[in-house]
């Protein structure tokens, strides 16, 4: 099968499942065209004026037996760009959806890039989305869109994509479940390891009022704030660095994939804050690598752990770190949450049966 696989907004989870995807089909022939994660507006808007009119034009009108895009792509206008396109058999990965993101308080939202994604989504003959949080907010958030609209808006344009939508969520890689992360076991003070994207929705303010809590509790712990920062860095993610540095142990982006791995190996806990979290691939990570995962009790995470790994506030992720706190230190054991079956040895098959029901086979 010859595919083209198109990434148009490249972030690190598009990029893992995107090689995720051809590692698992080494005998198709695999021709991969992706954009840099930068410049939002412009990217999701621009993306096929980028490829349709740039060099990357003659490989878009080369054979091919499908295309697999993400949601940032504009496919509608690459179609209508690139004929050679508008006719081949399509399937759309939803990592994402721009009907669910946290408002973030400017005075003027465009709602471009939410049309820019249902118009993907209606050029799919399988839309796949990484949650079913993801598939709901976006149908419900597209429905609701349209019934803003003054006229000429077609009846059953939801339920055309509701028909053809699935979900899949992005596969952990084999490797993480024979992690070897060295001798010794893990310290023997608590540790707690937060890694995300340091930007307004991953939580900073709730990370902070979590760590205040424990302070006030005496909890005796460390923490890895991870995560790569960009120009405008959170104001509580100073102060954390700031008022908390003689609990701190690693800041920062790790280069290394297998010293980032080592250092969730090595952890007890691993908090997520976020706001808005699609399905939370560095949760499901550590989570693999055998960290106890905690998360809010909101958005994807209910589909993906169980009930003792969520929290409604604050106040309810410090109670049950001072829970797990105390098996540790009673040399109790810190019972992981299997993850095996997210592995992409388990989603080769559901994958190849949806490219295959795309392709009409």
């Amino acid at each position: 099968m010859r595919v083209l696989l198109l990434s148009a907004y490249d972030a690190e989870s598009h990029k893992r499942w995107r090689r995720g995807l051809v590692a698992a089909f080494p005998g198709w022939e695999w021709t991969v065209l992706t954009l840099p994660a930068r410049y939002f507006s412009w990217r999701v808007r621009g993306n096929s004026l980028s490829w349709a009119m740039g060099p990357e034009r003659a490989t878009l009108e080369q054979s091919y037996d499908l295309v697999i895009a993400t949601s940032m792509t504009d496919l509608s206008a690459l179609r209508g760009l690139v004929p050679a396109l508008a006719a081949l058999p399509t399937l759309v990965y939803f990592h994402e959806n721009q009907f669910a993101y946290p408002k973030t308080g400017l005075a003027h939202q465009s709602v471009e890039p939410q049309i820019l994604n249902l118009y993907t989504a209606l050029c799919g003959d399988r839309v796949v989305f990484n949650s079913e949080f993801n598939r709901r907010t976006f149908l419900e958030g597209a429905a609701t869109l349209l019934n803003k609209l003054p006229d000429c808006v077609p009846p059953q344009v939801m339920e055309h994509v509701a028909t053809r939508s699935l979900v899949m969520p992005v596969p952990l890689e084999q490797e993480l479940f024979n992690f070897a992360y060295g001798s010794g076991g893990k310290p023997d003070y608590f540790t707690i390891s937060w890694a995300a994207r340091w930007e307004y929705d991953k939580g900073a303010d709730r990370l902070l009022s979590i760590l205040e809590s424990l302070e006030t509790a005496g909890v005796d712990y460390r923490l890895n704030l991870l995560g790569q920062s960009f120009r405008k860095v959170p104001s509580e993610l100073i102060e954390i660095q700031d008022r908390f540095a003689h609990r701190l142990l690693q800041v920062g982006f790790v280069e290394s994939l297998e010293e980032y791995r080592k250092i969730l190996a090595v952890s007890d806990v691993f908090l997520s804050t976020a706001y808005h979290e699609f399905q939370g691939l560095a949760v499901m990570e550590a989570t693999a690598l055998g960290a106890i995962p905690l998360v809010p009790h909101t958005m994807a995470y209910p589909e993906i752990y169980p009930a003792s790994c969520l929290y409604e506030s604050a106040a309810g992720a410090v109670q049950r770190m001072l829970a797990l706190q105390s098996i540790k230190q009673r040399g109790g054991t810190l019972e992981p949450v299997p993850m095996a079956h997210y592995g992409w040895d388990n989603w080769r098959e559901p994958y190849e049966n949806a490219i295959r029901a795309a392709c009409g086979l």
